[in-house]
């Protein structure tokens, strides 16, 4: 008889397979169809850094990087969405709504209107994202708690605010409208090899602190004055999230604008398929994020071809009924 253990271990193993068959699908489909067997074959070229030649050269150096960009940015919201969701014990919370992705974008607004270069745009991403988040929880904040609804509605409030004056310095800088405006709906198309790495540096960074800190986000759901009484400093636990992931939803709206509700949706899916242990749920996040997220970027490549959509529009699509759902359940 298959124990709880081997069921978990049996839908990782699907979601493992889940994952790889998204990336070959991900990379051989395009405007030339590269089969599996042939993909392999690029990529292991690639990898080994041999000579590449027609469709391989289209698979390591266009449709690869774009796929992995999507397992990193989809992994790293989906990574901060549960843990925001743990550390406000709220289940609503994710870099979107929180204002954190909003508060990125005008980071990313301003060092493109002022034409700075990429390496630093993270930074005035990051910047951005932590002063949003901060002007949420302070707007939120009801004693030493944040009430769902206060939180929400902070963070819609101070992200709108935020879109608005993003929206007035892209129209001073006109020339650059269209490199913004990218941005504002969530693209993966843009991402090279150069890209990856910085958002995989940052990812690792924002990410791998989160991860750390799962055990203390357990605890935290026992409540505040429980979590205290056993030796957990909340107030800094909030902050070191926030950091964390501010720091992390920052280099991935860096390179591929707002993409909405992977942060909300995929740690839901998590919970209930596998735990809502956050040395479980986390990681797993991360996975099914990333499978999502180049799902999606593919609807978004196939549903109206030629043209291709910006995949934040396809995640707003699926993420919002979601959404509105889990509004109505916490009512």
């Amino acid at each position: 008889m298959i124990g709880a253990r081997g069921r978990q271990g049996g839908k990782t193993i699907l979601l493992l397979v889940a994952l790889a068959a998204t990336v070959l699908l991900g990379v051989g489909l395009g405007s030339v169809w590269v089969p599996p067997l042939e993909t392999l074959h690029a990529l292991f070229k690639g990898v080994t850094g041999a000579e590449l030649s027609g469709s391989e050269i289209i698979v390591w150096q266009l449709r690869f990087p774009r796929v992995v960009l999507g397992l990193l940015v989809g992994g790293i919201l989906a990574t901060c969405g549960g843990a925001f969701q743990g550390v406000f014990r709220n289940p609503l919370a994710d870099p979107y709504l929180m204002g954190v992705a909003s508060g990125a974008y005008l980071g990313v607004t301003i060092a493109v209107v002022r034409s700075l270069s990429s390496v630093v745009t993270p930074v005035f991403a990051m910047t951005g994202a932590l002063l949003s988040v901060l002007v949420t929880l302070a707007l939120a904040r009801q004693g030493r708690t944040f009430p769902p609804t206060r939180l929400i509605l902070a963070g819609v409030v101070v992200g709108s605010i935020v879109t608005a004056v993003s929206t007035f310095l892209m129209l001073r800088g006109q020339d650059r409208v269209r490199q913004v405006f990218t941005a504002t709906l969530g693209n993966l198309a843009l991402g090279g090899w150069p890209e990856v790495r910085l958002v995989a540096l940052y990812g690792a960074v924002g990410v791998g602190m989160v991860l750390l800190l799962a055990r203390a986000l357990n605890t935290v759901q026992l409540g505040d004055a429980t979590a205290r009484s056993l030796g957990v400093p909340v107030e800094r636990l909030r902050l070191m999230v926030i950091l964390a992931a501010s720091v992390a939803t920052a280099g991935a709206v860096s390179f591929a604008g707002i993409i909405g509700f992977v942060g909300l949706v995929t740690p839901h899916i998590v919970r209930r398929v596998w735990s809502a242990d956050f040395r479980v749920l986390l990681p797993m996040s991360a996975l099914a994020g990333g499978t999502l997220l180049v799902l999606a970027d593919l609807l978004a490549r196939t549903l109206t071809r030629p043209a291709e959509l910006p995949v934040g529009i396809v995640t707003t699509l699926l993420g919002g009924p979601f959404f509105l759902y889990l509004l109505r359940k916490t009512r």
